[in-house]
């Protein structure tokens, strides 16, 4: 993004301090680390002779998992939409054609 500064953020992922650079709300870089500290941890506690390597390819699985669910939600979700749009257009074109004055 051109003339936005970016930021130094210190997070503390999977015990590895970080520093990120943020160009948006450094909360929110704060807040999504935490997420994937939390779920680094959550999958390391459940294997605990994993390396570091295996708990963050199983992390990435768990959320493509999480990610392509949500895209086929909002596929259904478009679909839906797109339907109702089509049955209000019939129904404001039924209704448009009963509010004309006879000829």
């Amino acid at each position: 993004m051109e003339g936005s500064s970016k930021r130094q953020v210190r997070v503390t992922i999977l015990g590895q301090n970080l520093t990120l650079l943020a160009s948006g709300d450094t909360a929110e870089v704060e807040a999504l680390a935490h997420s994937v500290d939390e779920l680094l941890e959550s999958i390391a506690r459940r294997a605990p002779s994993a390396d570091s390597l295996r708990v963050a390819l199983l992390a990435c699985l768990h959320l493509a998992d999480q990610l392509r669910g949500l895209e086929r939600d909002l596929s259904r979700l478009r679909a839906r939409i797109d339907q109702k749009s089509g049955e209000f257009a019939v129904l404001l074109e039924q209704a448009l054609e009963a509010a004309e004055p006879p000829q």
